[in-house]
């Protein structure tokens, strides 16, 4: 089993309940869900799916529904129209928008932009300098020319913009997701710490929330914005637009870095397979580039394009394990990302000083003993999270109460959900269900020594306390 998790974007090629079935058989532990297209009736068909094919398989499987987000595009063009180095064009709203003009969906342009700024339009093929504002009208010098079509998305890297990070069509699309009982919800285009606490606010304890680092302001405060998410996800779709394209993988590699260092689950995505949409083997460039993502402490590598619209949906996912497998068994994951080790605990954030220590002792411990797993009795899934963290080269069988827990660890790294339903609920009780999880899946023997951590009182998120080491 792949400590590194699989998620994989659910869409035309892959949404009949056969083919998520294969997913999931196949190793697929997280299906996202992307509300920037198909309709809801269609996502709820696919959710069900998701669920059916998980208890037909008994393995956990998340559900991460993607919120559209402000996207800003270009309107409805007549034609496409061709632009040349040093044309001089006009960005006028939709609404007022006249022949010759290009309109966009984002009305307030001309009053957030400032002369000399840079937009992108088509993924950075296209880019414009802006000359100069008149009323609600954009003057641009074209610096990078080429044709541009209708509906195609525009960035504004350089520009404040003001609209809030959740449009009524995400709030619609959030009230859907919550319905269908959903662990993940996906924040796009998140620009600082208070568009993931509003949207938190919004979800309570219903699901998690994952922060998508596309924006250059959202890396400019990524700690705060660890600090206040539930996991993140490197979104390199917008952010090799926003960012010069060198830029990126240093800016990857740092993103991951601090979600290892504040406890956060990290997503890597985006072009990750990106051949395989229309071939059948990825090149050697794309192997090398999830590979370095699961080097650099990956909790999960992500399936876009390939796997929702792609001509081989399934092959591409098989490529994707087939790669962490050959990196997991090479070892070098044994002593965690190298970074890991260097700063040192003090840097450590997400929790307090006494959870870090307990999740660091019993790393620590088992590796001591060469204990073949370490359990951990949680109830959100924190504690888990955390010990996760530290890269242990021992699996982590995370033994919960609740459903919705069971379901989110499945996106962790390392971790081995146990579901512990109708049982007495006490730390005797939930250590035998772990350790008895342990030596049936065949890593344990009876006998053998055990690591385990806890949090009293259970019933209170983030009391991780206690560490013990017993025996099978």
């Amino acid at each position: 089993m792949l400590r590194t998790k699989v998620v994989c974007t659910i869409g035309p090629a892959s949404s009949d309940r056969e083919t998520i079935l294969q997913m999931v058989r196949r190793g697929m532990n997280l299906a996202r869900v992307n509300m920037s297209h198909g309709s809801r009736e269609d996502h709820a068909r696919t959710i069900e799916s998701v669920r059916a094919a998980a208890r037909e398989v008994g393995k956990p499987v998340a559900v991460l529904v993607d919120l559209q987000g402000p996207k800003i595009r270009v309107g409805e063009l007549a034609e496409p129209i061709e632009l040349h180095e040093g044309d001089e064009v006009v960005v006028a709203p939709e609404a007022s928008a006249r022949e010759g003009e290009i309109p966009t969906t984002y009305a307030p342009l001309s009053e957030e932009i400032v002369t000399n700024d840079i937009v992108l339009l088509d993924d950075g093929l296209l880019e414009f300098r802006c000359v100069r504002t008149e009323g609600d009208r954009t003057f641009f010098e074209v610096l990078r020319g080429g044709l541009l079509k209708s509906k195609k998305g525009i960035n504004l890297p350089t520009v404040n913009v003001k609209a809030p990070s959740l449009t009524e069509k995400d709030l619609e699309d959030l009230d859907f997701a919550l319905e269908q009982d959903v662990e993940f919800i996906g924040l796009s285009f998140v620009r600082t710490p208070e568009d993931v606490t509003d949207l938190k606010r919004r979800v309570g304890k219903r699901a998690l929330v994952v922060a998508k680092i596309e924006k250059v302001q959202a890396l400019q405060a990524i700690e705060e914005v660890l600090a206040a998410t539930d996991a993140v996800m490197v979104a390199r779709g917008d952010l090799g637009v926003e960012l010069p394209f060198e830029r990126v993988p240093l800016a990857q590699k740092r993103i991951i870095q601090l979600a290892n260092y504040h406890g956060r689950p990290v997503i890597t995505a985006t072009q990750m397979l990106e051949s395989m949409i229309e071939n059948a083997r990825p090149t050697r460039a794309e192997a090398s580039d999830v590979a370095n993502a699961i080097l650099d402490g990956s909790d999960a590598v992500m399936l876009s394009g390939e796997t929702a619209v792609g001509k081989y949906p399934l092959k591409s996912l098989e490529a994707l394990v087939r790669i962490g497998t050959e990196i997991e068994r090479s070892g070098h994951l044994e002593r965690g990302p190298r970074y890991l080790t260097a700063p040192g605990l003090r840097k450590r954030a997400g929790a307090s000083r006494r959870e870090h220590a307990v999740a660091a002792a019993t790393v620590d411990a088992a590796t001591q003993i060469g204990a073949p797993a370490i359990v951990v009795i949680t109830r959100s899934g924190f504690t888990a999270r955390l010990v996760s963290s530290y890269r242990p080269s021992m699996p982590v069988f995370a033994v919960t109460t609740e459903r919705s827990t069971y379901r989110q660890l499945a996106a962790v790294w390392g971790v081995h959900p146990v579901l512990a339903e109708d049982v007495e609920v006490t730390y005797e009780v939930l250590s035998e269900v772990g350790k008895r999880a342990v030596v049936e899946s065949g890593i344990g023997e009876h006998g053998g020594s055990v690591a385990i951590t806890a949090g009293f009182p259970f019933h209170e998120s983030g009391s991780t306390n206690n560490m013990r080491l017993d025996r099978l």
